[in-house]
């Protein structure tokens, strides 16, 4: 059975792992530097993002982090994983916090304002229903979602979300410029892919939806044959793991 590690600080690691085992593929908590000498690929989580940059600074897990990403191994960072895996990251609280990097991107912490701003929505994934097939939408669960401001040429755009004037923040005036260019493109960059890395604002780990997953796993050559079938009925993604559906008046305090 193919083994995944999962940054397990804080945050949304039990989901990330119970998507994993539905895909036959057994998820592995990491919070020391010397466990992702055991894995050969890595999910970080959301979260609260300040606060996993505290705990990975405590363990000292960065230097090890930053190794793994650059040796080429598959990492993907949902929601606060993303801000960690951003080359740049704005819109952070006072001192900001440190960064894996390796991600040729510059992300907004909280595009899309404040926890009660949270939403989902339907999101065009075309290159992910040619790679997983499937619905040719994936619903994206935003909580406290940042936004990707800009990328390099290296980077692969895989959804983006076209943006109601109402869910854009527009307080932070460091970004002001780059921010209102996403307006008037109506559109700010919500997945993408540079080369083993992959990075997604929202949270598939939240959705019975398991092709974001899939796709992931095939970035290392992980998949079995166990996991031929990556959509999965919402009643039979919820038995005996702790997948809930989020609604608005539900959604855990994440990024």
């Amino acid at each position: 059975m193919a083994v995944v590690g999962v940054l397990a600080l804080q945050g949304s690691f039990n989901e990330h792992i119970a998507a994993l085992r539905r895909l036959g593929v057994k998820g592995v908590e990491i919070r020391k530097p010397e466990q992702l000498l055991t894995v050969n690929s890595l999910i970080i989580p959301g979260g609260e993002s300040t606060t996993m940059a505290k705990l990975a600074e405590a363990f000292n897990l960065f230097p090890a982090l930053r190794e793994f990403v650059q040796m080429g191994k598959p990492v993907w960072g949902t929601c606060a994983g993303l801000i960690f895996l951003a080359n740049k990251a704005t819109g952070q609280k006072t001192g900001g916090q440190e960064l894996v990097g390796g991600l040729d991107c510059t992300v907004h912490r909280n595009f899309f304002g404040s926890q009660i701003q949270s939403f989902e929505t339907e999101l065009q994934v075309p290159e992910l229903v040619s790679k997983e097939g499937g619905p040719e939408t994936f619903r994206g669960v935003f909580i406290r979602a940042p936004g990707i401001l800009n990328v390099g040429p290296d980077v692969q755009v895989l959804a983006d979300y076209s943006v109601p004037s109402d869910k854009v923040l527009s307080s932070d005036s460091s970004v002001e410029g780059e921010k209102e260019n996403a307006e008037e493109a109506n559109k700010v960059i919500v997945a993408v892919r540079q080369g083993n890395i992959l990075a997604t604002a929202f949270h598939p780990e939240l959705t019975a939806d398991t092709r974001w997953h899939s796709y992931f796993l095939k970035m290392g050559s992980l998949v079995g044959k166990e996991a031929s079938s990556s959509i999965v009925p919402e009643q039979v993604a919820q038995v005996g793991t702790s997948f809930k559906q989020p609604s608005q008046h539900d959604l855990p305090i994440f990024q």
